[in-house]
């Protein structure tokens, strides 16, 4: 499995939103999809098709509130705080 460099922010909820995807650190299995070693046309392609965890994670900087993904929870559930 794949792993990449990443940059990005952290918000206030404690999530980490990448920015920019810096490099790609190859796992060199021909069952990775984002592997250079992985066959091309691979046939009902079963292989894996996500990446790791991140290899590192660069904090551009820390943003107040919740992210994306919290906003419209935390917004319908606790009263837009």
């Amino acid at each position: 499995m794949c792993n990449l460099h990443t940059e990005g922010y952290k918000y206030a909820c404690g999530h980490y939103i990448i920015e920019n995807k810096k490099a790609k650190v190859d796992c060199g299995s021909s069952w990775c999809v984002h592997s250079r070693k992985h066959r091309t046309p691979c046939n009902n392609c079963a292989c894996e098709k996500y990446y790791g965890p991140d290899a590192s994670e660069t904090v551009l900087g820390l943003r107040p509130g919740f992210c994306p993904e919290c906003r419209p929870w935390y917004k319908n559930q606790n009263g837009g705080r």
